[in-house]
């Protein structure tokens, strides 16, 4: 299984938001970084994230799933833009935060870590279990 990240500023659209969409959901639209866009490609219905307010608090916040492969943008004026879809599974007991991971060796080589700007990324096995024993939802 493939694990990834999803970022979203929380005056946007928080982990509140997703929560209340239920089991339905919400498209992950608006990406336009072709880099993200191809991770969406990549992922599978059943895979986790982690969702990450960006900008205010910079701090990973909750587990979510994908529900829906790639599909076209239902925000994009062109059709080369594709997102996901992904509901909220539960929050993390505590909020793992951008200099915590820095902080910790053990997640150095992490995308958020060296790339904090790109939206989606992937998180490989080791270091979403290192996230899970940081907010105590081991």
């Amino acid at each position: 299984m493939a694990y990834w990240l999803f970022k979203s500023e929380p005056d946007v659209f928080g982990w509140d938001d997703l929560v209340s969409r239920g089991d339905k959901g919400e498209e992950w639209d608006g990406v336009r970084n072709y880099q993200a866009r191809n991770m969406m490609r990549a992922m599978k219905v059943g895979e986790l994230g982690l969702f990450y307010h960006s900008n205010i608090g910079k701090e990973a916040v909750g587990i979510c799933e994908v529900i829906a492969e790639a599909h076209p943008d239902s925000t994009a004026d062109d059709a080369k833009w594709e997102c996901v879809d992904v509901r909220a599974v539960r929050k993390l007991p505590r909020p793992v935060t951008l200099d915590e991971v820095k902080a910790e060796l053990r997640l150095k080589d992490m995308v958020l870590a060296n790339n904090s700007r790109l939206s989606v990324q992937p998180v490989t096995p080791e270091e979403w279990a290192v996230i899970m024993e940081l907010s105590g939802a081991e």
